[in-house]
């Protein structure tokens, strides 16, 4: 088994050697060549020109990703290939500064970093001070990023050969060297495949100090002995790939230090019987884990499978619950998985969950949000995390400003970082007393979450909850009532449509004891239409706050207000039900019908003038044809409008609303608005009466063709007392546009709409919000468009007007003419055509 994994450990190697030479060769052509001064040969001339077309062409290129870089910075592909072509072009200013500016986004991977390294050598001597020091700190932030052996011994073999301290073998050389691979081996020295690198490394390192030791100072030499065996004793206790190699090693030097006869002859229980024990520990751990090894060392799986691997692999050494060795796996698979968000979340958990604080910690949230931006929950554990570890105010708020120029998938993840910042803040505010600088952060904090959320969490549980949160918080840290109600206001506006919203503005007054400001809470919302059973639960409300905190003469004025308002909830509701039962038995009708016309005989034709004799004949026609002619009438009725290039689309809550109650409501007060924005909705129109209420349903007129909005609507009120209070708002600006409010009679909708004098002659009879009775020009403008396409819709394109009298002409079709008609015929205007009667239509249609 060991044979094997070594095996798979020197594909790596090679592979490592693979590419370490061709960075060789690349950092070879960014170094100054001495034959770069000497005359160039012939084969060099030829190829000037080609030479100044590549450099052209590269210069495109260059620019190209300049701009792409500007434009999105956040282009890992762009950074590479802009940094792949600044090596080809030797720039090797503008190539630091790239790699600058990609590494403060992303972390580099071992590769890149010893790139990097390797063009710095390159250009620079290491061995002068500024220059080794700059390589010394690319080096700190390489092994950083990622666990990577290779970049390890790369960096202690850089610093024993260029650190002046460390190559004359001072006490302060060996001490600063030993620190170096103690480093090494807490980061890597638990890599099952790779540690024993970082394990040889340091025994070499400590035998070449034994050998520059005088042979006459014994204690000095005595003490270098002891420090090598302990290392043998240290591996030889860790499960590592071979294991074999590495006693046959230790009782090599053994018998160099003259302890064994013979590295064959005697066993290592026989000098060291804790040791014996410990190796045979560590190698039947190795055991246990070589499969899992093999499985993610190898090449004939896919990147899904690899990862799988890993986080069974995980899944062991969890269960031995060894917090050193599970965190070096999770490093290793990071290191292979940069983007894998799971494996990020479940690793900061175990951190979590294990070490809790510490720099470990906070690196580790660090890397997992330069690789995984765009998960909000790293971001959120980053910062609680940052507070237990009690960090700087400024470095949460750096945190806190880094995640808000991420992009995350949901809104609530936004949310959830706004929240959890005042979180933090108001514990802070509450332990260490700095009440003013920080509770106006808070409020700051509060302020830019609102008006960033708001537009996109209209009527939302999470919006509301933001605002409660913020008004509480006004009133218990800030000690501001105004501040606190304007909070709720500004919730009202956005979240005015949720019982719970007016529910919490009252709570908080009940709870200061401000009675009458809570009573006038109720009063602005009992009117107010509520999804569900909401309507009910308001004014039920209202009365058990009046009975608890109120006067007899409160609970009296309540009881007034609330009783006509719940008789006619009930009202809609019975009508609800009726309706649903009528629709259910409808439905059962239909299916019945069509089953049965799917078995039958009838033709098509018999089938069609069956139909024609049923709309020819009221009378005769099935209940369910009348119920839908009925129907018909009464939607009419509401809409109140009639035209034939003009539709009215209700919101569906409100269509359904006005046809429902049409009978119960069909003597409402109507309200006819002109002038509206283009892009004015019911919930634009509905906010703007929000103060007056009693809006019982809310038409809006649109083009038959194109689907936009007229800028006209009608809005039912319940009573004269709305709708005067209502018309008082006439002139005033909604989207910028201000509105022409009149009052409308109802009962005049239907056939005189189509006639566009007394069109004309209804609005100016009806517009009570005008001192001298006469349109505004906004106003006239609007209908001199509505006069134009009423008489469109009912006029021909070369013909005379058709004007339909009578009660029993609901049979026609609005757009096509009676039989008999002549078209140029000439009709005098005060003539009146005889009506024909039901069985003349029917004639009509089954000759």
């Amino acid at each position: 088994m060991e044979q094997n994994l070594t095996s798979a450990t020197e594909a790596e190697l090679e592979k490592d050697k693979v590419v370490a030479d061709s960075d060789q060769r690349m950092g070879q052509s960014l170094a100054p060549s001495s034959e770069a001064g000497c005359g160039k040969d012939k084969a060099m001339a030829d190829s000037d020109d080609s030479d100044s077309e590549d450099e052209a062409q590269q210069n495109l290129q260059l620019e190209s990703l300049q701009t792409e870089l500007a434009a999105n910075p956040s282009n890992y592909d762009a950074h590479l290939q802009y940094i792949a072509l600044l090596r080809r072009t030797g720039d090797v200013d503008q190539l630091t500064i790239a790699r600058e500016a990609m590494s403060e986004l992303f972390p580099l991977s071992p590769t890149m970093w010893l790139q990097w390294i390797k063009d710095e050598l390159s250009i620079d001597t290491a061995s002068r001070p500024e220059a080794f020091s700059r390589i010394l700190k690319l080096y700190e932030r390489g092994v950083f990023d990622y666990l990577s052996v290779s970049l390890w011994c790369d960096y202690i073999n850089f610093v024993q050969e260029f650190d002046p301290i460390v190559r004359q073998c001072t006490p302060t050389g060996i001490s600063k060297t030993r620190d170096l691979f103690e480093s090494a081996l807490t980061a890597a020295g638990l890599h099952v495949a790779e540690g024993n690198k970082i394990w040889e490394a340091y025994r070499q390192y400590e035998q070449a100090i034994l050998l520059t030791i005088d042979d006459t100072d014994a204690q000095a030499k005595e003490k270098q002995v002891q420090h090598i065996r302990s290392l043998f004793h240290r591996q030889l206790s860790v499960p590592l790939a071979d294991m074999s190699s590495t006693l046959t090693a230790y009782k090599t030097w053994e018998v160099e230090q003259g302890n064994l006869q013979d590295v064959e002859s005697i066993e290592l229980v026989d000098i060291y019987p804790h040791v014996a024990s410990s190796y045979q520990k560590a190698l039947e751990m190795y055991n246990a884990r070589f499969h899992l090894e093999e499985q993610i060392l190898s090449s004939n799986v896919s990147n899904s499978e690899r990862l799988q691997h890993y986080m069974n692999y995980l899944k062991f050494e969890q269960s031995f619950g060894t917090p050193a060795r599970i965190q070096v796996l999770y490093e290793r698979a990071i290191t292979d998985f940069p983007v894998s968000p799971d494996l990020w979340l479940d690793y900061t958990r175990n951190l979590d969950n294990t070490l809790k604080v510490g720099n470990i910690v906070s690196n580790v949230y660090s890397r997992a949000t330069k690789n995984c931006p765009w998960i909000g929950e790293l971001w959120v554990r980053y910062m609680l995390a940052l507070e237990r570890g009690h960090a700087s105010e400024k470095d949460l708020s750096d945190v806190f400003e880094k995640s808000l120029q991420c992009t995350f998938s949901t809104l609530d993840e936004y949310l959830d970082l706004f929240l959890t910042r005042v979180d933090g803040l108001r514990r802070r505010m509450t332990s260490t007393g700095e009440q003013d600088l920080e509770y106006k952060i808070i409020r700051e904090t509060f302020q830019r979450a609102s008006d960033y959320l708001s537009p996109y969490l209209k009527n939302t549980e999470g919006l509301l909850h933001l605002h409660a949160y913020w008004a509480r918080l006004e009133t218990k840290l800030g000690k501001d009532i105004t501040a606190a109600r304007g909070v709720w206001e500004s919730c009202l506006k956005i979240c005015g449509s949720m019982l719970e919203a007016w529910n919490r503005y009252i709570e908080m007054e009940v709870e200061l004891g401000h009675i009458n400001e809570a009573r006038s809470i109720y009063k602005r919302c009992y009117s107010k239409r509520f999804s569900g059973t909401g309507s009910e639960d308001i004014c039920h409300s209202w009365l058990r706050f009046e009975r608890e905190f109120g006067k007899l003469e409160d609970f009296d004025h309540a009881l007034h207000k609330v009783t006509p308002r719940l008789k006619e909830l009930q009202l809609f509701r019975i009508q609800q039900e009726s309706k649903s039962a009528e629709e259910s038995e409808k439905n059962t009708k239909r299916n019945a019908r069509e089953k049965r016309k799917m078995g039958s005989d009838i033709t098509e034709e018999q089938s069609s003038y069956k139909r024609l004799r049923d709309v020819g004949n009221p009378e005769k026609a099935p209940e369910e044809n009348k119920h839908q002619v009925q129907n018909s009438s009464q939607v009419t009725k509401v809409e109140g409008v009639n035209w034939k290039n003009t539709k009215i689309d209700d919101n569906p809550s409100e269509q359904q609303f006005s046809h429902e109650k049409n009978r119960a409501y069909s003597d409402h007060c109507t309200a006819f608005i002109s002038n509206l924005h283009p892009t004015a909705n019911y919930e634009h129109i509905r906010n703007f009466f929000s103060d007056v209420g009693g809006i019982v349903a809310i038409r809006i007129l649109h083009d038959k063709f194109t689907g936009k909005s007229r800028g006209l609507a009608y809005v039912d009120f319940m009573d004269d007392e709305h709708l005067a209070a209502a018309i008082a708002k006439n002139k005033q600006k909604l989207i910028g546009k201000k509105l022409s409010i009149a009052r409308s009679d109802p009962k005049r909708g239907g056939r005189e709409s189509s006639n566009p004098k007394t069109l004309k002659e209804h609005v100016h009879t009806t517009n009570h919000s005008s001192q001298k009775g006469s349109l505004s020009k906004e106003t006239e403008d609007t209908y001199k468009e509505d006069v134009k396409d009423a008489k469109l819709s009912s006029t021909k394109p070369g013909n005379d007007n058709i004007q339909l009298k009578g009660k029993n002409t609901f049979a026609v079709p609005r757009n096509v003419r009676p039989l008999g008609f002549t078209a140029n015929k000439p009709k005098a205007e005060d003539a009146d055509e005889k009506p024909k009667s039901n069985e003349e239509f029917r004639k009509m249609f089954i000759r």
